[in-house]
């Protein structure tokens, strides 16, 4: 049955059923299908299903969807099924989704072309439990000029070996002239946008204008920019957050920050140049920041390098183990630096209270070193880390998502003397029962 004569079905049942019936169809679809037709008339409410295989395309695609909050519209593999949209040659982006809402993709392969997935003037678009990889360019983009993205959900995908510039996540525009805000980026596993060829790679960079993000929960390796970008609100709206992920092996900083940001309970190792390091750029000042119950592990450079402060930078229960380098450097206007109860090694540059240097690895964690990258297991046993936090600035939860209460230690997660009750550390997904409390459902 032709996608016409199902909808006009449907249509009719619910003209004969009243207004309690949504003009919504479930519409399946294999490789041999007209299948750019069949994503491209989609209406509010209806579902494809996408069958395995290959969904090869040759020339520009465009989807311009509008579903509502109470009928979505969503493309999403069979259950068991692995459906691979393919763009041959890198001429034209895989997909894009442009002027659309309310538009989900949920288990979908998507390679090849130049971008991946391309959102133009598009909000309410979640992408979940999809594998973008080996594009020319960035993998998921949302970076138009004059567009607004409000409330993306990017949850749950694979993103890998991007091409040129290689950013996984590219959100927001230089400048303010475009911005993200009230989004999700959680759980995603993004890894090796360093290969030969790429002149930047940022795993997750969200550009200066965007406001209230949530970056939580991600797995970051092998980048040669910033495991996690982030500059500054310019003054639009709420800080963004940025917590609970794992980085390491960027060939920059693993998280890199200008202003208007919590920074949290997140873990780096092995960053070529520092650990967190906060800088001006595009236009924005050094400020509005809490760095608060971070790991940082690094066997040279500093943990964490600030540039030309100017505004209130918050250090505090921090684990900074810097083999060589600095525990925390800053420069500028170091008065407006609070530091509070941070530990582990390394020395001060620009600041001098605030840090125990009496840190030990070999003591101080259950299994740890400064290889760089996993396997390792940061969970504080016994020790300088343990009861020794500021519990006024105390991160509420920890890396694994576990109450922090009563207990005050330093670092990202809390102690333990059994060792990590969570995820392991590793390359792959996050997998910890805490995810479903967000909302998402990881299965497709």
């Amino acid at each position: 049955m032709s996608l016409t004569t199902l909808r006009a079905l449907v249509l009719l049942l619910v003209s004969l059923a009243g207004p309690q019936l949504a003009p919504a169809a479930v519409i399946e679809i294999t490789p041999q299908d007209n299948y750019r037709s069949a994503m491209q008339n989609l209406v509010a409410g209806d579902t494809l299903i996408m069958h395995g295989g290959n969904y090869p395309l040759t020339s520009f695609f465009q989807l311009s969807l509008n579903g509502t909050a109470q009928l979505p519209i969503t493309i999403r593999a069979a259950v068991g099924e692995q459906p691979v949209i393919e763009y041959v040659g890198s001429g034209q982006n895989i997909v894009n989704v442009s002027n659309s809402s309310f538009l989900t993709f949920d288990g979908i392969e998507f390679t090849g072309g130049s971008r991946g997935i391309r959102l133009t003037a598009s909000s309410d678009i979640t992408i979940r439990n999809c594998h973008v990889h080996h594009t020319a360019a960035n993998a998921i983009s949302a970076n138009d000029i004059g567009s607004v993205y409000a409330r993306l959900t990017i949850v749950h995908n694979e993103i890998d070996h991007a091409g040129g510039t290689a950013e996984g996540l590219y959100l927001g525009c230089n400048n303010d002239e475009c911005r993200i805000h009230d989004s999700l980026i959680a759980n995603n596993y993004i890894h090796h946008l360093n290969d030969p060829g790429v002149t930047q790679g940022d795993g997750i960079e969200i550009k200066a204008g965007s406001y209230a993000n949530i970056v939580r929960d991600n797995v970051i390796h092998d980048t040669r920019y910033p495991g996690i970008t982030l500059y500054h609100t310019h003054g639009n709206g709420a800080p963004n957050l940025i917590e609970r992920n794992l980085v390491w092996n960027s060939g920059d900083n693993g998280i890199q920050v200008t202003a208007d940001a919590i920074v949290r309970n997140n873990i780096v190792l092995g960053a070529a140049a520092h650990g967190i390091g906060i800088h001006g750029s595009q236009g924005g000042t050094v400020g509005n920041l809490e760095i608060v119950n971070n790991t940082v592990l690094k066997a040279s450079g500093d943990a964490i390098h600030i540039n030309d402060v100017s505004g209130s930078v918050l250090i505090a229960n921090n684990a900074l183990y810097a083999q060589s380098g600095r525990a925390v450097y800053a420069d500028g206007t170091t008065s407006l630096v609070t530091m509070l109860a941070n530990a582990g090694t390394g020395g001060l540059s620009g600041v001098s209270t605030g840090f125990n240097a009496g840190g030990n690895i070999a003591t101080n964690f259950a299994s740890a070193n400064y290889s760089g990258a996993p396997p390792m297991d940061l969970v504080p046993t016994i020790g300088l880390l343990v009861g020794s936090a500021d519990a006024t600035t105390i991160a509420q939860d920890d890396f694994n998502a576990l109450s922090r209460s009563p207990q005050a230690d330093v670092g990202a997660y809390r102690s333990n003397p059994a060792g990590n009750p969570g995820w392991v550390l590793q390359a792959g997904f996050k997998e910890t029962s805490f995810l479903f409390a967000d909302g998402f459902d990881p299965a497709p």
